[in-house]
């Protein structure tokens, strides 16, 4: 999942058949928010989840219909839309459930993290790369499907994401004052750090050479001489 930015296209729903969002003379409802939903561990919505999450992932938001998420899910059209009102409020539920899982594993990691700026910055990292390591496809769509949400979705999102980027600033910042860190520009490296993060998911695959744990060892290093700034050249 990408920084926020503005510029954003707002998507077209199109499901490859009619949808049933609730549509009146006066337009169409805004979908339900997902945030409300309490999914069970078992049942139909998981399996509705589980299945988009995979169409989306492979071929894209708009490439995907009801019909291939019914079929994976192992149900009818009619009884995804038992749980989910369109193809749309699917992919917030996905979008916004999968911000507030890294948000949660990245908050436990800096509890846990030592009192330096150092090792509450490499704790951060280490949870934000082994999080985009394990969860590839649900990362994979966060970063290409931002433009397909529609409006009161795509301010969700949005919010979720500008609270995980607050907790890497608020540490980059902590560094700066401490006189740990030397960058100029706090706002800039801690969006690259995250950057960092989210092309993980686009490559890395498991045996490709390097565990997730070194490539978080890695990453913490290069997060590392992001923040300390430039140093002067050797002469």
């Amino acid at each position: 999942m990408s920084c926020r930015h503005g510029g954003w296209e707002r998507g077209r729903v199109d499901d490859g058949v009619t949808e049933r969002s609730g549509s009146t003379a006066g337009g169409s409802r805004e979908p339900a928010a997902p945030s409300g939903r309490r999914v069970s561990p078992r049942g139909g919505i998981d399996a509705v989840l589980r299945a988009a999450v995979s169409n989306f992932a492979g071929v894209g938001y708009h490439a995907t219909s009801m019909r291939d998420i019914a079929r994976d899910a192992g149900m009818t059209v009619a009884t995804i839309y038992h749980h989910f009102s369109s193809k749309q409020e699917i992919l917030q539920a996905i979008m916004a459930s999968t911000m507030r899982d890294v948000i949660a594993s990245t908050r436990r990691a800096l509890v846990h993290a030592g009192g330096s700026p150092s090792e509450q910055l490499t704790a951060l990292v280490t949870a934000w790369i082994l999080f985009h390591t394990d969860r590839r496809a649900e990362a994979l769509i966060g970063a290409s499907e931002l433009r397909n949400l529609d409006a009161s979705g795509r301010r969700l999102v949005v919010a979720l994401r500008d609270e995980q980027e607050a907790m890497f600033r608020d540490v980059v910042e902590h560094g700066i004052q401490r006189g740990e860190f030397a960058t100029r520009y706090p706002v800039e490296a801690a969006r690259a750090i995250i950057n960092m993060g989210y092309s993980v998911a686009s490559w890395y695959r498991v045996g490709a050479g390097v565990t997730p744990q070194e490539l978080a060892a890695r990453y913490c290093e290069l997060a590392l001489g992001v923040v300390r700034g430039p140093h002067p050249v050797a002469r």
